[in-house]
């Protein structure tokens, strides 16, 4: 990997660790509504000039039927799920039940027909991660709310699913142009709920938070996330979802005081050493009808990755 190569690397291995940590600070003061209009409709603003001075957005909004399914599923509902659910949830936990996209992945292109080889070892590592999602809710210690929870479950799932709808009907158009309508689509949906429920008083630290959220782990984030996919490749890419969960923990434990609980040490290697393994791809396999689709997951798992 280049030099260029690493230092892209390891800003996305930053840049998408830290949403966790800065919704659940940001959650103290604004709603979820609040949390992703804001968001959004600042991370559009910063994204619009590019979209426009590449010509990308007018043949994104012509095929608008696909690309609303895709940002209802990928960003509408995902982001306002994980905002609630970081009401309840320490941001630890949250960024390490968000490492089970992979897992979902691997399920959802199987069920959509994809020509993928599920060996034994990727069956294996599809049971040992989905293990490790158990290990983590149910060894916490104190109580656990379900519901939140399951939120960022079905969080997890709209990151994998939103993918399936880009390979197969987006896959074609600019991604800066799908990934600024699709921001500023839902910056649209939750301005009027989020208007009406902002507070009185917004903290600093709530405020900046959200600066951070929209500029650098949504905005900013794209753009180097683009410049990583050109500089090494999308497979390359796709290791950054093994790294951003651990970032998350340490900066939970570090700077918001959480717990380091057994489920995490339990669930968090079962997880990762899961989606390892039930994403790899089988060599020189072949099943009747055509070779084997080594391209879909590996472009699943980065875009979903980028999500916190």
């Amino acid at each position: 990997m280049s030099r260029r190569g690493s230092v892209l690397f390891a800003a996305m291995c930053v840049i998408w660790g830290v949403p966790y940590l800065l919704i659940r600070v940001a959650v103290r003061d604004l709603s979820p509504e609040a949390v992703v209009f804001f968001r959004t409709a600042g991370a559009t603003l910063l994204l619009l000039p590019i979209a426009f001075r590449r010509g990308a957005l007018g043949e994104v909004f012509r095929r608008w039927k696909p690309l609303l399914l895709f940002t209802v599923i990928e960003v509408t509902a995902p982001w306002w799920l994980l905002s609630t659910a970081e009401e309840h949830l320490s941001s630890a936990l949250a960024g390490l039940l968000i490492a089970a996209v992979p897992l979902f992945g691997v399920v959802l292109s199987r069920l959509v027909g994809s020509t993928e080889v599920f060996d034994r070892v990727r069956l294996f590592g599809l049971g040992l991660g989905f293990a490790g999602v158990i290990s983590l809710v149910g060894l916490q210690l104190g109580h656990v709310n379900g519901l939140a929870v399951l939120a960022v479950l079905l969080t997890a799932l709209g990151y994998a699913a939103g993918p399936l709808v880009l390979t197969r009907r987006l896959a074609d158009l600019p991604a800066v142009g799908v990934t600024t309508a699709s921001l500023a689509i839902t910056s649209i949906v939750w301005a009027a709920p989020a208007a009406v429920s902002l507070p009185h008083h917004v903290g600093g630290k709530v405020i900046a938070s959200m600066v951070g959220l929209a500029v650098v782990c949504t905005a900013a984030a794209f753009v180097v996330f683009f410049a990583l996919i050109a500089e090494v490749g999308p497979t390359r890419a796709t290791v950054i979802t093994y790294v951003n969960p651990a970032v998350a923990i340490v900066l939970g434990v570090a700077v918001l005081g959480e717990h380091f609980t057994l489920g995490m040490a339990i669930g968090f290697p079962l997880v990762i050493a899961g989606s390892v393994l039930s994403t790899r791809h089988p060599k020189d396999k072949t099943i009747a009808g055509g070779p084997t689709d080594s391209s879909l997951l590996p472009e699943v798992v980065a875009e979903v990755s980028v999500k916190g």
